[in-house]
Protein backbone atom coordinates (compact mmCIF):
# COMPACT_ATOMS: atom_id res chain seq x y z
CA UNK A 1 0.00 0.00 0.00
CA UNK A 2 1.47 2.99 -1.02
CA UNK A 3 -0.02 5.55 1.94
CA UNK A 4 -0.60 4.50 5.11
CA UNK A 5 -2.15 6.26 7.87
CA UNK A 6 -2.49 4.39 11.03
CA UNK A 7 -4.43 5.69 13.87
CA UNK A 8 -3.72 9.34 13.48
CA UNK A 9 -4.75 12.02 16.61
CA UNK A 10 -4.12 15.55 17.07
CA UNK A 11 -5.78 18.31 19.50
CA UNK A 12 -5.80 21.81 19.94
CA UNK A 13 -6.03 23.63 23.20
CA UNK A 14 -5.09 22.74 26.61
CA UNK A 15 -7.50 22.44 29.71
CA UNK A 16 -11.02 23.16 29.06
CA UNK A 17 -10.54 24.52 25.81
CA UNK A 18 -8.95 21.06 24.45
CA UNK A 19 -10.31 20.26 21.31
CA UNK A 20 -9.96 16.75 19.93
CA UNK A 21 -9.88 17.40 15.84
CA UNK A 22 -8.92 13.83 14.99
CA UNK A 23 -9.65 10.79 16.82
CA UNK A 24 -7.99 7.64 15.69
CA UNK A 25 -7.72 8.06 11.45
CA UNK A 26 -7.17 4.85 9.83
CA UNK A 27 -6.65 5.29 6.07
CA UNK A 28 -5.22 3.78 2.97
CA UNK A 29 -4.78 5.16 -0.41
CA UNK A 30 -3.22 3.44 -3.71
CA UNK A 31 -0.64 4.91 -5.91
CA UNK A 32 -1.67 6.84 -8.27
CA UNK A 33 -5.56 7.13 -6.70
CA UNK A 34 -7.83 10.35 -6.46
CA UNK A 35 -9.31 10.84 -3.29
CA UNK A 36 -11.07 13.09 -2.03
CA UNK A 37 -12.07 13.97 1.37
CA UNK A 38 -15.57 15.16 2.16
CA UNK A 39 -16.84 17.03 4.96
CA UNK A 40 -18.08 20.44 6.78
CA UNK A 41 -15.88 23.11 8.03
CA UNK A 42 -14.63 21.40 11.58
CA UNK A 43 -14.57 18.03 10.30
CA UNK A 44 -10.91 17.32 10.80
CA UNK A 45 -9.80 17.24 6.82
CA UNK A 46 -7.71 20.17 6.46
CA UNK A 47 -5.66 18.95 9.60
CA UNK A 48 -5.77 15.70 8.29
CA UNK A 49 -4.32 16.81 5.13
CA UNK A 50 -1.46 19.17 6.97
CA UNK A 51 -0.16 16.17 8.90
CA UNK A 52 0.04 13.82 5.67
CA UNK A 53 1.81 16.91 4.49
CA UNK A 54 4.14 17.08 7.14
CA UNK A 55 2.88 20.74 7.94
CA UNK A 56 1.67 19.71 11.12
CA UNK A 57 2.09 17.31 13.87
CA UNK A 58 -0.49 14.16 15.06
CA UNK A 59 0.03 13.90 18.57
CA UNK A 60 -0.37 10.05 18.17
CA UNK A 61 -0.15 7.36 15.19
CA UNK A 62 1.56 7.02 12.15
CA UNK A 63 1.95 7.72 8.51
CA UNK A 64 4.00 5.34 6.40
CA UNK A 65 4.36 6.88 2.30
CA UNK A 66 5.60 4.37 0.10
CA UNK A 67 6.97 2.30 3.02
CA UNK A 68 8.62 5.07 5.03
CA UNK A 69 7.71 6.05 8.09
CA UNK A 70 7.42 10.10 8.83
CA UNK A 71 7.69 9.81 12.52
CA UNK A 72 11.32 8.34 11.88
CA UNK A 73 12.55 11.05 9.88
CA UNK A 74 14.23 13.94 11.12
CA UNK A 75 13.66 17.51 10.63
CA UNK A 76 16.27 17.31 8.00
CA UNK A 77 15.17 14.27 6.34
CA UNK A 78 11.19 15.75 6.69
CA UNK A 79 11.86 18.79 4.77
CA UNK A 80 13.79 16.68 2.06
CA UNK A 81 11.22 14.50 2.03
CA UNK A 82 8.24 17.38 1.75
CA UNK A 83 10.61 18.99 -0.53
CA UNK A 84 11.28 15.98 -3.39
CA UNK A 85 8.07 13.96 -3.07
CA UNK A 86 4.94 16.24 -2.20
CA UNK A 87 3.36 18.87 -3.53
CA UNK A 88 0.61 21.09 -2.34
CA UNK A 89 -2.02 23.81 -3.71
CA UNK A 90 -4.09 25.98 -1.35
CA UNK A 91 -6.99 27.92 -1.77
CA UNK A 92 -4.74 30.80 -1.81
CA UNK A 93 -2.43 30.72 -4.36
CA UNK A 94 1.28 32.43 -2.25
CA UNK A 95 3.01 33.14 -5.82
CA UNK A 96 5.84 34.63 -5.79
CA UNK A 97 4.29 38.67 -6.60
CA UNK A 98 7.77 39.88 -8.55
CA UNK A 99 8.11 36.53 -10.54
CA UNK A 100 6.48 35.70 -13.67
CA UNK A 101 4.25 32.89 -14.34
CA UNK A 102 7.37 30.76 -15.81
CA UNK A 103 9.47 31.70 -13.05
CA UNK A 104 7.30 30.68 -10.36
CA UNK A 105 6.70 27.64 -12.25
CA UNK A 106 10.39 27.20 -12.24
CA UNK A 107 10.62 27.23 -8.48
CA UNK A 108 8.96 24.36 -8.19
CA UNK A 109 10.95 22.58 -10.84
CA UNK A 110 14.47 23.49 -8.92
CA UNK A 111 12.84 21.67 -5.82
CA UNK A 112 12.74 18.22 -7.82
CA UNK A 113 14.89 15.52 -8.93
CA UNK A 114 12.94 14.23 -11.96
CA UNK A 115 11.11 17.83 -12.69
CA UNK A 116 8.43 18.11 -15.90
CA UNK A 117 9.05 20.21 -18.67
CA UNK A 118 8.31 23.34 -17.78
CA UNK A 119 7.17 24.65 -21.56
CA UNK A 120 5.09 21.33 -21.77
CA UNK A 121 3.48 21.69 -18.06
CA UNK A 122 2.30 25.33 -18.95
CA UNK A 123 1.04 24.21 -22.23
CA UNK A 124 -0.99 21.22 -20.44
CA UNK A 125 -1.89 24.24 -17.94
CA UNK A 126 -2.92 26.62 -20.84
CA UNK A 127 -0.60 29.27 -19.39
CA UNK A 128 2.03 29.77 -22.41
CA UNK A 129 0.89 32.05 -23.48
CA UNK A 130 0.93 33.83 -19.91
CA UNK A 131 4.12 33.16 -19.27
CA UNK A 132 5.46 36.17 -19.05
CA UNK A 133 3.00 37.71 -17.18
CA UNK A 134 3.50 38.66 -13.47
CA UNK A 135 0.19 37.15 -10.57
CA UNK A 136 -1.11 40.85 -10.22
CA UNK A 137 -1.63 40.73 -14.26
CA UNK A 138 -3.65 37.32 -14.12
CA UNK A 139 -6.93 36.58 -13.45
CA UNK A 140 -8.17 34.47 -10.22
CA UNK A 141 -7.94 31.26 -12.48
CA UNK A 142 -5.11 32.08 -14.11
CA UNK A 143 -3.40 32.14 -10.74
CA UNK A 144 -4.70 28.65 -9.67
CA UNK A 145 -3.51 26.97 -12.78
CA UNK A 146 0.11 28.51 -12.09
CA UNK A 147 0.23 27.78 -8.57
CA UNK A 148 -0.85 23.60 -10.08
CA UNK A 149 2.14 24.04 -12.52
CA UNK A 150 4.46 25.40 -9.64
CA UNK A 151 2.89 21.92 -7.55
CA UNK A 152 3.12 19.48 -10.17
CA UNK A 153 6.33 20.43 -12.10
CA UNK A 154 8.43 18.67 -9.27
CA UNK A 155 6.40 15.77 -10.52
CA UNK A 156 5.51 14.70 -6.55
CA UNK A 157 4.20 11.63 -5.58
CA UNK A 158 1.67 13.29 -3.73
CA UNK A 159 -0.17 16.16 -4.45
CA UNK A 160 -2.41 17.82 -1.93
CA UNK A 161 -5.03 20.25 -2.59
CA UNK A 162 -7.03 21.89 0.23
CA UNK A 163 -10.02 23.48 -1.35
CA UNK A 164 -8.50 24.42 -4.31
CA UNK A 165 -11.60 25.89 -5.49
CA UNK A 166 -12.71 27.42 -2.55
CA UNK A 167 -12.22 30.93 -3.75
CA UNK A 168 -12.85 30.34 -7.65
CA UNK A 169 -16.63 30.77 -9.26
CA UNK A 170 -18.32 27.93 -11.00
CA UNK A 171 -16.63 28.05 -14.27
CA UNK A 172 -13.62 28.91 -13.15
CA UNK A 173 -13.94 25.63 -10.42
CA UNK A 174 -14.66 23.35 -13.28
CA UNK A 175 -11.63 24.80 -15.68
CA UNK A 176 -9.39 23.57 -12.22
CA UNK A 177 -11.02 20.47 -11.83
CA UNK A 178 -10.65 19.31 -15.25
CA UNK A 179 -6.93 20.21 -15.04
CA UNK A 180 -6.42 18.30 -11.68
CA UNK A 181 -8.06 15.17 -13.35
CA UNK A 182 -5.68 15.95 -16.26
CA UNK A 183 -2.41 16.21 -14.13
CA UNK A 184 -3.57 12.78 -12.37
CA UNK A 185 -3.71 10.95 -15.56
CA UNK A 186 -1.24 12.31 -17.20
CA UNK A 187 1.76 12.26 -14.49
CA UNK A 188 0.28 9.53 -12.14
CA UNK A 189 0.42 11.14 -8.66
CA UNK A 190 -1.45 10.44 -6.34
CA UNK A 191 -3.72 13.23 -5.31
CA UNK A 192 -5.81 13.92 -2.32
CA UNK A 193 -8.25 16.82 -2.27
CA UNK A 194 -10.17 18.43 0.66
CA UNK A 195 -13.25 19.80 -0.20
CA UNK A 196 -16.59 20.38 1.71
CA UNK A 197 -18.73 20.71 -1.94
CA UNK A 198 -20.28 17.33 -1.84
CA UNK A 199 -20.39 17.75 -6.22
CA UNK A 200 -16.30 17.04 -6.45
CA UNK A 201 -16.61 13.42 -4.69
CA UNK A 202 -18.23 12.18 -8.36
CA UNK A 203 -14.89 12.49 -9.82
CA UNK A 204 -12.53 10.53 -7.49
CA UNK A 205 -11.74 7.29 -7.60
CA UNK A 206 -11.89 7.08 -3.28
CA UNK A 207 -14.47 8.93 -1.38
CA UNK A 208 -13.45 9.70 2.32
CA UNK A 209 -16.50 10.99 4.42
CA UNK A 210 -15.49 12.92 7.73
CA UNK A 211 -17.38 14.21 10.53
CA UNK A 212 -16.18 15.39 13.99
CA UNK A 213 -12.81 13.81 13.19
CA UNK A 214 -13.63 10.67 12.76
CA UNK A 215 -13.76 8.77 9.33
CA UNK A 216 -17.84 8.14 8.84
CA UNK A 217 -17.26 6.51 5.36
CA UNK A 218 -14.52 5.17 3.30
CA UNK A 219 -15.66 3.77 0.06
CA UNK A 220 -13.99 3.37 -4.00
CA UNK A 221 -16.13 5.19 -6.32
CA UNK A 222 -18.06 2.86 -8.09
CA UNK A 223 -20.03 5.50 -10.74
CA UNK A 224 -16.73 8.19 -11.25
CA UNK A 225 -17.61 10.94 -13.60
CA UNK A 226 -15.51 13.55 -15.80
CA UNK A 227 -14.66 16.70 -14.08
CA UNK A 228 -16.21 18.27 -16.88
CA UNK A 229 -19.91 16.61 -16.06
CA UNK A 230 -20.03 18.36 -12.29
CA UNK A 231 -22.68 19.86 -11.78
CA UNK A 232 -23.59 22.02 -8.72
Amino acid sequence: MFLEINHITKAFGEGDNRVEVLKGIDLRIEKGELCVLLGPSGSGKSTLLNIIGGIDSADGGDICINGERMADMKEKQLTMYRRKHLGYIFQMYNLIPNLTVQENIEVGAYLGDHSLDVSELMATLGLYEHRAKLPNQLSGGQQQRTAIGRAIVKNPDILLCDEPTGALDYHTSKEILKLIETVSQKYGNTIIMVTHNDAIKDMADRVVRLRDGIIRKDERNAHRIAAEDLDW
